[in-house]
């Protein structure tokens, strides 16, 4: 319809407003004085697009397109009429038609209505809404994860000195770069409390690079560097949400990743000694620790021991001094009843424990005229032990020595003793 509409209002067709073209309207008035090359009349123009019009409808006076009768060259009204209703309902559908939009996966749309929020759209799918400009749809993608570099540009060593330079709780510098990765959370506060600029990257930026300030100029270093840098992104994360929070951007914090940490570079090589020289004391004191380790529980068990020992030797003394003592007691009421007896069993007693312990005994006897006697107790113990045995043994001498003299009989020898121990008792 519309490709015929502008056929017919086409200003190229040679019948409009020039003549000789040899058409059945012909005789149409022309523009006195004008030529087929000159401008058209606007006049013939409007009733050649009427008497069109009319044709189009079946409405056309005559049959072969001439005016209404009268002569008047006035446009049909009515005609007129129903031409532009049928192009303001085509163009009623069509605007009607730019209200539908499609909300995609992940997405939300907030609808606005004359510019003022009126209710999120959530859902995915073909969704339907007041045609622009009573009613505007605007698409966030909230679910799409989204990342802001901070101290570098796409690579670390695209550096941004003024971001990445920052100052310790040691008074030191720390050259940091570090990545912050977030999604919008809130659609309707992320396009409405935002910058209108469209620059929500900035506010993340700008509060990583405050809350990292922060954390770091509360910490030394080494412990930035070396001990707990994984530590110093969990607590610049919080302190990031928590600035986001603040001004209501409708943005998740969802990891900070430290890219790189490094101390300057004009100060990179005595930074390196100095952790050289810190490996070097950790390392010494771990050997140092290893031997206490190995030594002190040693020396512990060996102090130990040696307790055990003394309590054991206190407990055996203890124990056989307290026996002596009942012995002792024991001896005492049986001497008190017969102290002959008791003395002449103590004497046999101390001198059966005498010769258990030596191999020789040499005697000297008042009732022998003062000769020495000479006992070779392990001559004789050996001689009973081969008589013991059987008769084949062959049996050893008994003194070796010409100075010996003859050996008497135990018998002789205890009635001996027993003599001396009498005149020495008197």
């Amino acid at each position: 319809m519309w490709t015929r509409i502008r056929s017919l209002l086409s200003l190229n067709d040679p019948g409009w407003g020039r003549g000789g073209s040899g058409g059945k309207n012909d005789d149409r008035p022309q523009r006195p004085g004008s030529g087929n090359d000159g401008p058209p009349d606007l006049d013939e123009l409007w009733r050649d697009f009427n008497r069109r019009l009319n044709r189009m409808f079946g409405k056309s006076g005559g049959g072969g397109g001439e005016p209404p009768r009268g002569g008047s060259g006035m446009p049909s009204m009515k005609g007129a009429g129903a031409g532009l209703g049928l192009i303001g309902g085509i163009a009623f559908l069509l605007w009607a038609g730019s209200g539908f939009y499609i909300i995609q996966e992940g997405q939300a749309a907030a609808i606005l209505r004359f510019g003022e929020f009126k209710y999120m759209q959530e859902t995915a799918g073909f969704r339907w809404r007041l045609p622009y400009p009573i009613e505007t749809a605007e698409l966030v993608d909230v679910q799409r994860l989204r990342q802001v570099e901070v101290g570098y540009r796409t690579n670390v060593k695209n550096k941004v000195p003024r971001e990445a330079l920052i100052l310790t709780g040691d008074q030191a510098i720390v050259d940091l770069q570090f990545a912050v990765q977030y999604r919008i959370t809130d659609p309707k506060a992320y396009l409405f409390n935002n910058n209108p600029g469209g620059a929500p990257e900035e506010i993340v930026r700008q509060a990583a690079e405050t809350a990292t300030r922060e954390v770091i100029g509360r910490t030394g270093i080494d412990r930035v560097l070396y001990e707990e840098k994984e530590q110093v992104a969990k607590d610049a994360l919080s302190l990031m949400q928590s600035i986001a929070d603040r001004y209501r951007a409708g943005i998740g914090i969802v990891d900070v990743t430290i890219q790189q940490a490094q101390p300057p570079e004009p100060v990179q090589a005595a930074f390196e000694d100095a952790n050289k020289a810190a490996q070097d004391r950790e390392r010494l004191i771990n050997e140092g620790s290893a031997y206490a380790n190995d030594v002190i529980p040693k020396a512990r068990g060996t102090a130990g021991r040696l307790q055990q020992e003394a309590e054991g030797y206190k407990q055996r003394i203890i124990a056989t001094a307290e026996g002596d003592a009942s012995r002792f007691k024991q001896v005492l009421t049986e001497y008190s009843k017969a102290p002959a007896v008791t003395r002449e069993r103590l004497y046999l007693d101390t001198m059966q424990q005498v010769f258990a312990n030596t191999s020789k005994v040499l005697i000297d006897s008042r009732g022998n005229g003062g000769n020495l006697l000479y006992l070779p107790l392990d001559r004789l113990v050996q001689q009973a032990s081969a008589d013991a045995r059987g008769p084949a043994a062959p049996a050893a001498p008994v003194a070796d020595a010409p100075s010996a003299p003859t050996v008497p009989s135990t018998a002789g020898t205890r009635d001996g003793l027993r003599a001396r121990d009498r005149d020495s008792g008197r």
